[in-house]
């Protein structure tokens, strides 16, 4: 886990992430996502866009107790756009207990420019290893189109996700007292595999790495056979790359990070719903 105050990286060509252990200030997310603070839609944008404004939003959830402690935001190679492009916050509540080796985060995503509706997701921060897990299907998806009047919309998402975290609870708690066998272990691992690099079937090249790279642990905190060690070690190698592989001509490389904020979600929330079917059939 990162000691200093703030965390600034850009992990990859087309994103930047800035994240710290306490409340980020608006300048802080102003230097990595400016279009969180963007007083308006992108010009491509027809008069039946509601422009929400991320920050006011952000504003409003803060006076509710909930504050930013990561920032991420696409950026755009046409000139003038970068102001209004996908961006991501993940808050926690100050009502949480931080007695768990986790944290329950807001997940919020918004854009200026079209490509996104607003959406709030239930989120699991681990501070061990600083990895962002998104809930699949234990928790609300919520979606808010830019049209009419939604400030009060926005609002009443938080907290309709804020009452969903009973459930990721349990859901975590169930995976942590799971124990898993190698070769379930393996099975889980291919299905990321297969979720990360895509099918492959005969007569095609193999994926860069190996279900077994998967499993891998980078820490000592990830040794253990649980649903859940298993899943974050999963979870981890898939998402943040850096493993050695090798591809199709044979050439070693170090697997890539995934930076898009639009496939991180998928694979995250993807990857937390194979580890729930795989809790309930074992359960």
């Amino acid at each position: 886990m990162n000691t200093t105050s703030t965390l600034a990286t850009r992990f990859a060509r087309s994103t930047f992430v800035v994240r710290s252990e306490t409340p980020l200030a608006e300048d802080q997310m102003r230097s990595a996502a400016p279009s969180i603070f963007a007083e308006g839609k992108h010009i491509s944008r027809s008069e039946r866009y509601t422009h929400i404004p991320t920050i006011e939003v952000l504003r409003g959830l803060r006076k509710e107790g909930f504050e930013p402690f990561m920032v991420a935001q696409s950026k755009s190679r046409i000139e003038g756009k970068t102001e209004f492009t996908k961006h991501m916050i993940r808050m926690r509540h100050a009502g949480q207990v931080q007695t768990r080796p986790e944290a329950n985060e807001i997940i919020l995503i918004n854009s200026h420019d079209g490509a996104s509706s607003y959406q709030m997701l239930a989120g699991v921060f681990r501070f061990v290893c600083c990895n962002g897990l998104v809930v699949g299907t234990v928790a609300n998806d919520i979606r808010i189109p830019h049209k009419g009047r939604i400030q009060d919309d926005v609002i009443e998402g938080a907290f309709r996700v804020l009452d969903d975290f009973e459930g990721v609870d349990a859901s975590t708690e169930g995976m942590k007292a799971l124990q898993l066998r190698p070769d379930e272990e393996r099975a889980y691992a291919t299905a990321a595999l297969a979720l990360r690099y895509g099918e492959r079937s005969d007569g095609q090249p193999p994926a860069p790495v190996t279900a077994e790279q998967l499993i891998e642990a980078r820490r000592p905190e990830d040794v253990g056979h649980s649903l859940w060690t298993t899943f974050q070690r999963v979870q981890e190698n898939t998402l943040r790359g850096g493993q050695t592989g090798r591809t199709a001509q044979g050439r070693r490389i170090q697997t890539r990070a995934v930076g898009s904020i639009d496939r991180s979600v998928s694979l995250n929330r993807a990857l937390w719903v194979l580890a729930e079917e795989m809790r309930k059939l074992k359960h």
